[in-house]
């Protein structure tokens, strides 16, 4: 049994103390908060469980091997090293610091003291980011053209971090769990409009091999829309995470090339046959996910999701958010 102290009870710490409490494999023994009346609805919900406005309370217990680090962005580093620093194997939600040199010292603590490490990257638990990964790793859609998604809605409005910092990991996390290969470039541009960080902005990711990835993440959407469409030479796939039913279609189309004897004899050729809708397992993949961290806890096992899959995301987010402050420049990595 996992015991676990979970730092932050906010919007999405409610969640994880919930899955938590209902895996068989860990149990939460503390939560911490500076809200009064954070702490009281923990109370009420879960009467077993301590509570405490000081995270050192639960960042020292040797009462709890590992911490989850439910706070803003800006708290992650210093959270997660004390924890480290204290021998807890740490849950971190996403993204993981606020910069590069934070993750890489993370990620060292943690070997150091061969500790779990785990960033939140919890739509690559989902049934359907899992089954289009088995779709490219059987070579169903071939080799991969683009990567294009659309990830909008009207707020929940930030002050502390841009769109960028608060939706875009869950794509490029994404991206990165499905295309196996290390990005070479980024371009970004956004927009200010309410609050002083950008709400609006589009981020294109260049790889090897000319794949090619977009992002567009907004707070200023009409609609809220979660669409990815994933391209590759034999098949091609629309992921709508927003409808209940056929998340994923398969559409065998494409376009074909055939050559002649100079460049004016070219023939394109336009492929349209079935679509089919992939049967995806339904599982909540917060639970899914945090049984994983308890597991790879118990049989020190190193997370997929673990710092240097972190570390690759933030300097993703690094590298957009210089090109947006130089309006669109090109930023290698």
């Amino acid at each position: 049994m996992i015991k676990i102290g979970v730092i932050g009870y906010g919007y999405w710490g409610p969640n994880i103390v919930r899955n938590l409490h209902g895996l068989d494999s860990t149990r939460v023994e503390m939560v911490c908060d500076k809200s009064p009346a954070a702490l009281a609805r923990v109370r009420k919900a879960y009467p077993g469980i301590s509570t405490t406005s000081d995270a050192n309370e639960v960042l020292r217990s040797p009462q709890i091997d590992a911490v989850a680090v439910i706070t803003p962005v800006w708290t992650h580093y210093e959270l997660a090293k004390a924890a480290l620093e204290n021998g807890k194997h740490v849950f971190v939600e996403k993204p993981l610091t606020s910069n590069a040199d934070q993750a890489e010292e993370l990620i060292e603590l943690a070997a150091r003291g061969n500790l779990a490490l785990m960033v939140d990257h919890t739509f690559l638990f989902t049934g359907a980011v899992n089954k289009i990964r088995e779709l490219i790793e059987g070579n169903v859609l071939g080799d991969l053209y683009y990567y294009d998604s659309l990830r909008v809605n009207l707020g929940l409005f930030q002050h502390d971090v841009s769109v960028i910092w608060d939706l875009a990991p869950h794509d490029l996390s994404i991206m990165d769990h499905l295309i196996k290969k290390e990005p070479e470039a980024i371009v970004a541009t956004g927009e200010k409009h309410l609050n002083g960080v950008e709400d609006v902005a589009f981020i294109t990711i260049y790889f090897p091999q000319n794949v090619i990835a977009h992002i567009n993440v907004n707070w200023l959407s009409p609609v809220k829309i979660r669409t990815t469409l994933i391209g590759g030479q034999k098949k091609m796939l629309v992921w709508n995470d927003i409808v209940a039913d056929e998340k994923i279609r398969v559409y065998d189309k494409g376009v074909q090339l055939s050559s002649g004897e100079g460049i004016r004899d070219l023939l394109v050729s336009y492929r349209s046959g079935d679509m089919w809708a992939p049967q995806i397992e339904q599982s909540e993949a917060l639970r899914v996910e945090l049984g994983y961290f308890a597991d790879c806890i118990m049989n020190s096992k190193t997370p997929f999701n673990d710092g240097r899959a972190g570390l690759r995301v933030v300097r993703m987010l690094e590298a957009a958010e210089r090109s947006i402050q130089k309006r669109g420049e090109l930023v290698r990595l």
